[in-house]
């Protein structure tokens, strides 16, 4: 089971979007972005690898730490401990002008039946398309690991085809990450419901 939070946090006039997620087993951590004007100006992330491997008891364990992250920088950004808006213009302003912005363009109809063809399009901060990114996409919460790839050509578009996997519960996540020798990007697209798929 993976964990995860999704909440607003108004200080003064900045409205930040707290996103937690547990990564999942295969990478072990619980990552939490703060986002602001959809920009990312703070990351933290815990390793969680002691837990593994996971039962129910190490579970609750997990959601616990889930919870208190997620809940402590929330809390951060009240108090003003932490100051991501001031930091992100020093600290994080070369980080983000590497950031790449992923999209999935067919994000209406990328799965027909048991096909999923996703048309991942790449673009630089800038809005310009990135020709001869590298495109991964993997699913999270299938029952057996699905992995495929694919280049962005000169319009930024990557075609990345696998067939759909069963999910393990209902709910999946959807992962693509783009990448190019300087920068790196991703998008995650939440499934909030079992694919309509045909019997076989």
């Amino acid at each position: 089971m993976l964990f995860g939070h999704n909440t607003n946090v108004t200080v003064g006039d900045a409205h930040y979007h707290v996103q937690t997620e547990d990564r999942g087993v295969a990478h072990a951590v619980i990552d939490t972005a703060v986002y602001l004007s959809g920009r990312v100006v703070h990351r933290r992330t815990n390793n969680y690898s002691d837990l593994l491997p996971l039962d129910a008891g190490k579970e609750a364990i997990l959601k616990q730490r889930v919870d208190e992250q997620h809940h402590g920088i929330e809390e951060e950004l009240r108090n003003g401990s932490l100051k991501p808006a001031e930091a992100g213009a020093a600290a994080t302003s070369a980080e983000q002008a590497r950031d790449l912005r992923v999209e999935l363009s067919n994000a209406a109809n990328w799965l027909k039946g048991k096909q999923a063809s996703l048309q991942v399009l790449v673009q630089d901060r800038s809005g310009e398309a990135v020709a001869n990114a590298n495109v991964v996409a993997h699913m999270e919460g299938a029952v057996l690991p699905v992995r495929a790839s694919g280049v962005t050509g000169a319009n930024g578009i990557a075609v990345v085809e696998f067939e759909m996997p069963a999910l393990a519960g209902a709910q999946a996540t959807l992962v693509m990450e783009a990448s190019s020798p300087t920068a790196k990007g991703q998008l995650r697209f939440q499934l909030r419901a079992r694919p309509k798929v045909p019997a076989v």
